[in-house]
């Protein structure tokens, strides 16, 4: 059941990579689909996705994927065949912002070395 349910992911992955981008045109500069988590009972599916924009226009593509929800879950269930189709729940992945984070923090506290110091 487990492998089941990570084809189901990757599947589902693959084809809303697709569809978004043609179906859903956003103020952000880019949309992406990151990751997809979805229940055991295959009902609801959650929907990483990343944005490249500022905040408020991330925000507004995360409200307009919600918004369209029903017909990019109606072109999903067109694609892939399954008993139920998950009902889709978008969430702005911030992973990649917190990891650039974690990195400007990690330099501010370990200057590189000056090379003349090492003479």
């Amino acid at each position: 059941m487990k492998h089941r349910l990570e084809r189901v992911r990757e599947v589902i992955k693959r084809e809303l990579s697709e569809i978004i981008p043609r179906e859903v045109t956003f103020t952000a500069t880019l949309v992406t689909v990151q990751n997809v988590d979805i229940t055991p009972d295959i009902k609801n599916c959650f929907v990483d996705v990343s944005a490249i924009g500022k905040d408020p226009d991330r925000e507004a593509a995360v409200a307009k994927l919600n918004e369209v929800r029903v017909s990019l879950q109606h072109e999903l269930s067109k694609r892939v065949v399954l008993k139920y189709t998950p009902q889709l729940h978008f969430r702005l992945d911030t992973s990649i912002e917190r990891g650039n984070r974690v990195i400007e923090i990690l330099q501010q506290l370990d200057p590189p070395l000056d090379t003349d110091d090492e003479k």
